[in-house]
């Protein structure tokens, strides 16, 4: 059992390193376009289920309070927290629009969508992003695998960071991970923070 512990450790940090090869530039373009963003005045809605909302929902916390300095607040929604909004749009049969509808009710042309899926199928973030198209928002899709049907959704503007593994818990795990990076990307360049 050990073996296999350390073995999926080692897994992890391979996976890491060869996504820090990867994306490095891209990472940094979405920490740019983010920035951009708030400093129009606009703000960032993040959507994903499972673990993808979980993650979705722990950058926005920071977001909104903090990684490691005290600071001002930054406008961030998690589109996964409101279970009165998601249950009465499920309630009445629009379970895909859970995420779509509250795109279309606070997003803004300008604003950024964060849309997370490990293998980029997720039918219910699909139509977010289809709603934040029409919104003539920026969107910064997570993946990872081939992409899915979110890739074949962005435009010029738009940004994918796909994780180069096809193990959902290894993407999931550098989502986290980039999410938590763009925090402090965000961080450093609206506060000026010095290491």
């Amino acid at each position: 059992m050990q073996d296999l512990i350390k073995n999926y450790f080692t897994e992890s940090i391979q996976t890491q390193i060869v996504t820090a090869d990867a994306l490095t530039e891209t990472i940094e373009m979405a920490g740019a376009k983010l920035v951009d963003a708030l400093l129009n005045g606009n703000k960032i809605l993040v959507c994903g289920n499972g673990s993808s909302a979980t993650n979705g929902q722990s950058f926005t916390a920071k977001l909104i309070d903090c990684v490691d300095v005290e600071r001002p607040s930054i406008p961030a929604i998690s589109l996964v927290c409101d279970n009165a909004v998601l249950s009465a749009i499920a309630d009445h049969g629009y379970y895909s629009e859970i995420y779509a509808k509250q795109v279309q009710a606070l997003g803004q042309s300008g604003d950024i969508l964060i849309a997370i899926s490990p293998l980029g199928n997720s039918a219910e973030v699909i139509r977010a992003v289809q709603e934040a198209v029409i919104k003539d928002m920026v969107i910064i899709a997570l993946t990872g695998g081939e992409g899915g049907e979110l890739m074949g959704l962005l435009g010029q503007q738009d940004l994918e960071i796909r994780i180069p593994s096809n193990k959902k818990v290894r993407i999931e795990e550098l989502h986290q991970l980039v999410l938590n990076c763009l925090c402090e990307f965000i961080e450093h360049a609206l506060f000026a923070f010095k290491e």
